[in-house]
């Protein structure tokens, strides 16, 4: 059984991509006020939350049903593609993986007024007996659709 993965998926919202993309490019310490799941996030190192590799923010929310916590920095945001990478780390992340990157990019559907955003999880766990992280797809499932709800009601 391989030891590495990666899970993705798209979903669709009603928000423009810019205007998601700017929530979590430029505000994403406003996630803790948004989504019902995330309990609290602080940041730990650095002088902004926007900060490419510069910055390290720790989160605390609930996956499965349980409280856990993790280190989390920026690897990329790009403007132009609506991108953005996130690398976890420490907390319980590190209880089971050993690499955790967190992706999502965005894009306006031309066909319609939604926007479609595809959300990817690569990652290595620790051993054969760790499961993949499918708890962390519907998390960030539910966020975004709490995110949509949130700008279209801003």
């Amino acid at each position: 059984m391989a030891l590495t993965g990666k899970l993705s998926f798209e979903t669709v919202i009603r928000s423009p991509a810019a205007k998601f993309f700017n929530l979590m490019a430029r505000q994403l310490h406003h996630l803790q006020n948004i989504c019902e799941r995330i309990h609290a996030a602080k940041l730990q190192v650095g002088n902004d939350w926007d900060s490419v590799g510069g910055s390290v923010k720790h989160w605390t929310y609930i996956i499965d049903g349980k409280v856990v916590t993790c280190n989390e920095t920026i690897d990329i945001i790009d403007e132009h593609k609506y991108l953005m990478i996130f690398n976890l780390f420490d907390g319980d992340i590190s209880k089971n993986y050993k690499v955790f990157k967190l992706a999502f990019q965005v894009s306006d559907n031309s066909n319609n007024s939604t926007t479609s955003v595809t959300w990817t999880v690569e990652y290595e766990k620790i051993n054969n007996d760790v499961e993949a992280p499918y708890g962390y797809m519907e998390y960030v499932d539910k966020c975004t659709k709490e995110i949509d709800a949130y700008l279209l009601k801003a």
